[in-house]
């Protein structure tokens, strides 16, 4: 079954507000660029993955083979909802979303959220917290709706369980480590990853 990966990317003005005080503009800038060149690499070569689409309002700096998907500034849900249909109509039948702030994410995480999402047709992955989604894998077509934002963890497994599925849920470390607060870079300093250096 055909499955792509969705990622959704800001323009790189509004990435990340909420580290403007925790670093210089040129590390954030470098910081949202990295994580998105991981986030790529990893789903590029998980071997479940037949293409990428990212969903943003900025295709500057965006190299093929990806598709590119517009997003008309209604927010997020919005942008997500509007592509599914989309990527169905180019005979895609399974579609992982991944978020572009996943700093540690790996081959083997896409590989875990792909195959949860065949064996129950609906997979989540939760945050750090367990309360929001860094990620999820369905089936095309779908009338899921989504409700990213806090708490969404368990505002999609509701919406789940409202289409009859029990989600699976997919607790990976590198699904699971996001980068939104200043404690957030504190901790991937911490890690003193190779890629991410220029934080220390």
């Amino acid at each position: 079954m055909s499955c792509w990966a969705l990622v959704p990317v800001k323009a790189r003005t509004a990435g990340k507000q909420r580290l403007v005080h925790a670093l210089s503009e040129e590390a954030r800038t470098r910081l949202i660029s990295r994580m998105l060149e991981q986030v790529l690499a990893a789903i590029a070569q998980a071997p479940e993955i037949a293409g990428v689409a990212v969903v943003t309002p900025e295709r500057a700096g965006l190299a093929a083979p990806l598709r590119v998907l517009t997003d008309d500034g209604a927010g997020l849900n919005e942008a997500l909802q509007a592509a599914l249909p989309q990527l169905e109509a180019d005979g895609v039948r399974r579609v992982a979303i991944i978020f572009a702030d996943l700093p540690l994410l790996s081959v083997a995480d896409v590989t875990a959220l792909v195959q949860g999402g065949g064996a129950a047709g609906i997979a989540l992955a939760p945050d750090h917290s367990g309360n929001g989604t860094n990620g999820m894998c369905l089936t095309l077509p779908t009338a899921f709706r989504f409700q990213f934002g806090a708490g969404s963890l368990a505002r999609h497994s509701a919406e789940a369980m409202r289409l009859g599925s029990a989600a699976a849920l997919v607790r990976r470390d590198g699904l699971a480590f996001d980068i939104d607060e200043p404690e957030d870079v504190e901790k991937l300093r911490s890690r003193r990853d190779p890629r991410y250096d220029f934080l220390v």
